[in-house]
């Protein structure tokens, strides 16, 4: 009791301060669906909101286009008191999604696919950023759940611009109408908002890799490591084997 008083006076006694109470959820589904602002406002001056948190699926944010990932105890200190975090500009990865996924398969589906594919290219201390017209098919949640597997995929985050579809969002959980049209405008005045029918494909300082959103398959994972992908139709093979391989990986 006296814990919660204690932290009741803090965001009575500090501007920045906020409190969620208990049983309100995952700390990252709280902060997709309501601490986020996706433009913040310091005094008279917008700029793009953006994330530290003392969890690795901090990276959850990126899905609605605030850049964010998981840090150590002492840096999420050092921001709270007002110091910024300094590191090495990472280089950045682009991932084209093009298509549109199958009604047989889901997020779940595609996340383990591009698990497997990033961990195959190797994305450590990296910055992976999804853009193409697939992107436009996917919704906030599916985003969400790609962003939330970065720590799976050896990312510092997976990025998705902002378009209209997380502006639908954030009207859906009862974002200030007056926020909503000012990060609209300010994003596409700087040119920070995506679209889709741009000629100029992005830039990135590392490679590009591409998946058709049309051929992920129904798949799970395991039955250790998150990256072991096994298609559904390869199932009933793949659980036999792992009955007679010898104790290690695939094997009981």
């Amino acid at each position: 009791r006296e814990r919660f008083q204690f932290l009741k006076w803090g965001q009575n006694a500090f501007k920045n301060f906020n409190i969620v109470p208990p049983g309100s959820g995952i700390v990252h589904q709280v902060n997709l669906e309501y601490l986020a602002s996706v433009v913040d406002n310091f005094g008279s001056m917008p700029c793009p909101d953006s994330v530290v948190g003392t969890d690795s699926h901090t990276t959850m944010i990126n899905g609605l286009g605030v850049l964010g990932w998981g840090v150590g105890g002492i840096e999420a200190e050092a921001v709270m008191l007002g110091q910024p975090i300094s590191m090495t500009l990472p280089e950045v990865v682009g991932f084209r999604l093009t298509g549109e996924l199958q009604q047989t398969s889901t997020a779940t589906d595609l996340v383990l696919t591009i698990v497997q594919m990033l961990r195959k290219r190797g994305v450590v201390g990296k910055f992976v950023e999804f853009f193409g017209d697939g992107v436009g098919k996917l919704t906030i949640a599916d985003r969400a759940t790609i962003g939330n597997m970065a720590p799976e995929y050896g990312a510092t985050c997976g990025f998705f611009s902002v378009d209209g579809q997380t502006i639908d969002f954030m009207r859906l959980t009862g974002r200030n109408p007056d926020h909503i049209v000012t990060t609209e405008e300010y994003l596409r005045a700087q040119n920070m908002f995506r679209n889709y029918n741009a000629k100029k494909e992005p830039k990135y300082s590392g490679e590009i890799m591409h998946l058709d959103l049309s051929s992920v398959e129904p798949c799970l994972s395991g039955p250790k490591r998150p990256h072991d992908r096994v298609t559904l139709s390869s199932m009933k093979s793949s659980f036999n084997h792992a009955l007679t391989n010898k104790a290690g990986f695939q094997g009981v």
